[in-house]
């Protein structure tokens, strides 16, 4: 028999890196503890298939637990790490279904353990249910199937909190969405997120903004009533919380595993915990490297947490393959609008004391003529000494949110905005005008540096 790879957390870090490992090493035993039911499940599609885009939420699994355990990689589902011993090597495991305690042992280790809701501290948000796993969310599902909600109310408007908004919409429930920034979809800057806002409110979501949840109140029976605001008293026969997460790092930093500055494991490129041989970490709970801005940071998404999961299984069984780092890349759809995002926005920039010119365009995502054409906005952001592209947002119709891919590939190539609006893009109506928006950003924002 030869040694133990034990990964804690059964998603997408996990199992990719239970699947490299696996593959570099044919004699190794795998072992992956998953506290829920389901392993490799999107939790990205968790708002669509809420919104009734698809019925069946097996469509969220990519691989259940028998595939994984036909490749030779045991999956205990339903069971929880509850403590970890580095000097013994071994985790003490908890059964959920069998209600019982055991302790397995390990030669190498990933953590994987992924990130958990934070409820705003306030009376009754305890109770709320977080929609982050495809349980929770088929539970969630049964009760708009076949309850009679009628309002809904969604606190927290991020990414999630908007897509949550639109699938209760959907539904046909009165939904408001409140939060207390004075903007929605705080990863954006404010003038770019008031297209998201006005999209929001046009399919018929009532947006409070700078507005303080108070409590979540109760039936006696301890189904939820209302939400209590300082915009006054809200009815709510559905709530989601959408406040935030952290990383889940409890059983690690008990261990002794060293967390960073941003509250996720601290790791270096190889995802090698610090100070901790023969232990990984992946995913939503490990740290990742910002390449502009130069230091830690924890983006939780599952691009980051694939590339992670098999760069941790890969150097686990021997490998040196190194996770370059992140950029804050990420897309979304809401509403009407797509909406994404890459490098630094304004905002960001300003609060890490870095110098940035931008520029904001608006165009359409065709040729103005063509069927379809729509709305696009398109914001970069430069170094003002030598123009080289810091950030970039886009909101537009259907057709403008891939574009951040062409400005993700220039922020990290470190190209230039001069040279950005001369690059050979394609060109046919249905797709653009014959300068794509994207050229005409660049150009704008070269127009502001002097070049």
């Amino acid at each position: 028999m030869g040694e133990r790879l034990l990964v804690i957390g059964g998603d997408a870090a996990g199992m990719s890196a239970a699947s490299a490992a696996r593959r570099r090493e044919r004699d190794l035993e795998v072992l992956v503890l998953e506290r829920g039911p389901y392993t490799s499940y999107s939790a990205c599609g968790i708002p669509y298939y809420l919104g009734g885009l698809f019925d069946d939420s097996d469509r969220l699994i990519a691989r259940t637990p028998e595939e994984f355990r036909s490749r030779g990689i045991d999956v205990a589902i339903r069971t929880e790490a509850v403590g970890l011993d580095l000097d013994a090597r071994t985790v003490t495991v908890r059964d959920l279904a069998a209600r019982t305690q055991r302790t397995e042992g390990f030669d190498r280790l990933v953590v994987a353990t992924g990130a958990q809701a934070v409820a705003p501290p306030v009376p009754g948000a305890d109770a709320v249910e977080p929609v982050r796993t495809v349980d929770a969310a088929e539970r969630f599902a049964a009760r708009l199937r076949h309850g009679d909600a009628r309002c809904a109310v969604v606190v927290g408007a991020s990414y999630l909190g908007l897509e949550m908004a639109e699938a209760l919409v959907q539904r046909g429930l009165e939904v408001t969405l409140l939060d207390q920034a004075p903007q929605v979809m705080g990863t954006l800057d404010p003038d770019m997120a008031e297209h998201v806002r006005t999209a929001a409110e046009g399919v018929g979501i009532r947006v409070l903004l700078s507005a303080q949840v108070d409590e979540v109140l109760r039936h006696d029976d301890g189904s939820v009533r209302a939400v209590a605001t300082s915009e006054g008293e809200l009815r709510a026969d559905e709530v989601v919380l959408s406040t935030g997460v952290r990383p889940a790092v409890g059983v690690a930093q008990e261990a002794g595993l060293e967390v960073g500055e941003s509250g996720a494991l601290a790791v270096d490129d190889r995802q090698r915990c610090r100070g901790a041989d023969g232990v990984f970490a992946a995913g939503d709970c490990a740290e990742s490297h910002h390449r502009l801005l130069d230091r830690q940071v924890n983006i939780q998404l599952g691009t980051h947490a694939n590339k992670q999961g098999r760069i941790a299984g890969v150097n686990a069984t021997g490998g040196d393959d190194a996770f370059p780092g992140v950029i804050g890349t990420a897309v979304s759809k809401i509403c009407r609008y797509e909406v994404a995002r890459t490098g630094l926005t304004e905002a960001e920039a300003a609060g890490a004391g870095i110098e940035v010119v931008a520029a904001s365009i608006s165009a359409k995502t065709r040729a103005g003529y063509y069927p379809g054409a729509g709305p696009i906005s398109v914001k970069l952001v430069a170094d003002p000494a030598d123009g080289r592209l810091l950030g970039g947002q886009i909101v537009g119709v259907e057709g403008a949110a891939k574009r951040i891919d062409v400005l993700a590939v220039a922020v990290w190539t470190g190209m230039r905005v001069q040279d950005l609006e001369l690059v050979d893009l394609s060109y046919a109506p249905p797709f653009s005008g014959v300068y794509d928006p994207l050229l005409i950003a660049a150009r704008q924002t070269a127009k502001r540096i002097g070049g």
